[in-house]
């Protein structure tokens, strides 16, 4: 994906738009801890969503990101 743009959203509130859309906002307005990871064409390709005190598996977000290459 060299020279490709890699975009992120983030959320939380009072914004809450996308947490909400994605399901993982909380009545509190807070946020689960959750990584979606989608393709170009708007597929959802890996999904990670636990506690919020949890560190993401960081090498299998890798491996999501490298299998859209």
């Amino acid at each position: 994906m060299a020279g490709s743009p890699i975009r992120c959203a983030a959320d939380n509130w009072p914004y809450g738009y996308v947490a909400l859309q994605y399901g993982v906002l909380r009545g509190s307005g807070t946020t689960e801890r959750a990584i979606f990871v989608i393709d170009r064409q708007g597929v959802i390709r890996y999904v990670d969503i636990h506690n919020i005190a949890e560190q993401p598996p960081t090498d299998k977000i890798m491996e999501a990101l490298d299998k859209l290459r």
